[in-house]
């Protein structure tokens, strides 16, 4: 079973690798102005604001979540395959999204399910999709130096076409016959992890969508870039490594204050102090935090807060919020920033939000999460 899940994690995030550290230098390379690429980057999250809701639900009431994972696939892949064929790319994304975004929360839910309680050992199967994000990124940086950027989409293709028949041999879900009928309250718990998780998406918005162009604009090459990207994986994959014993040692809430503490002084260093390489690769380590911690803290809160006829739809209220409606926010306010203040006013207003985060989840504290 661990094999399995972290097996999907592996081919899923080495597609998410390619997306993330390079799929902003296909679009300018394709023509796409930094609003435009924003606009682009931003649909997926859009579509993961309503879309992994109504999956969930499904999900919970047939417990087809395999099924559901295998398709978000297979929709993905296809997607990808038609993009160098069209020139309205933004409809592609938008359409692949809208069907394709229940994949990751409906994983989450499988394996923290499959753990028993145990939420500790999730960072050990989930640190196989940071390995390969890292392997991915590093090898596409070198890449880039010697390959057009325009063959982009053939890795992401096959990446995603593997997941799909990965997600075959995932564990079955559970169907709770019942699950339509129970209403999920909005305690002040999940309110603050919700608004915690929203605020940390949206702070992450300039790094995913300009990071790679505003290294490139101040003359690092595309390894130095690959190079930079992976350090921040693997600050990631180490705070994986030791989950089990971070969550013996510290709260929930605690681990994600400190979190989005880290992404205040990570993202006001890179707006304005990029120039300096070991600025940027501290700020990269910090990777393990605003990422790393915070992301394993709040899936794992989902399963702690909400009852057990509702996980999928817990974990996809999560990727809804956070990594739907936060990023999509956070992008959107990305390019506006962007264009018209630089990376400086980028990464500041990514600061803030993040620092707005830190003042939400401490509810959390308050409530002994």
């Amino acid at each position: 079973m661990t094999f399995r899940l972290s097996a999907f994690y592996f081919l899923f995030f080495a597609h998410a690798g390619v997306y993330v550290a390079y799929f902003p230098l296909y679009l300018a390379a394709r023509g796409f102005g930094a609003a435009e690429i924003a606009w682009v980057l931003a649909l997926p999250a859009i579509a993961r604001i309503f879309a992994p809701a109504f999956w969930g639900l499904v999900a919970d009431r047939t417990g087809a979540h395999r099924g559901i994972v295998a398709f978000s696939c297979a929709v993905t892949a296809v997607g990808f395959a038609s993009i160098p064929f069209v020139d309205g790319i933004a409809w592609v994304v938008g359409a692949m999204s809208v069907l394709g975004a229940a994949a990751l929360p409906l994983v989450e839910a499988i394996t923290l399910a499959s753990l028993a309680g145990q939420s500790g050992r999730y960072g050990p199967i989930r640190l196989w999709g940071s390995i390969s994000f890292l392997a991915v990124v590093l090898a596409g940086g070198a890449w880039l130096d010697r390959y057009p950027v325009t063959a982009l989409p053939a890795p992401m293709v096959v990446f995603m076409a593997a997941a799909c028949v990965a997600a075959l041999s995932l564990p079955r879900g559970h169907a709770h016959a019942g699950a339509h009928r129970v209403a999920l309250r909005f305690t002040p718990e999940i309110a603050a992890l919700l608004g915690a998780a929203f605020c940390n998406a949206v702070a992450h918005g300039a790094l995913y969508a300009f990071l790679s162009l505003h290294l490139e604009a101040l003359g690092y090459s595309g390894t130095t870039i690959g190079v930079l990207w992976t350090i921040g994986v693997a600050a990631e994959i180490v705070v994986f490594l030791y989950l089990p014993q971070l969550f013996r040692r510290a709260t929930l809430s605690a681990i994600l204050i400190a979190s989005l503490a880290c992404a205040v002084v990570r993202f006001l260093a890179i707006g304005w102090a990029a120039h300096e390489l070991w600025i940027v690769l501290l700020a990269q380590l910090l990777h393990a935090a605003t990422f790393g911690s915070f992301h394993a803290a709040s899936v794992a809160a989902v399963h702690r807060i909400f009852p057990a006829e509702a996980q999928a739809r817990g974990q996809t209220l999560l990727s809804s919020i956070g990594y739907g409606a936060g990023a999509a926010s956070g992008l959107l306010l990305a390019g506006w920033c962007w264009q018209g203040g630089g990376a400086p006013l980028a990464f500041s207003a990514s600061a803030a939000s993040a620092l707005a985060g830190a003042f939400i989840a401490h509810r959390l504290k308050r409530a002994g999460l």
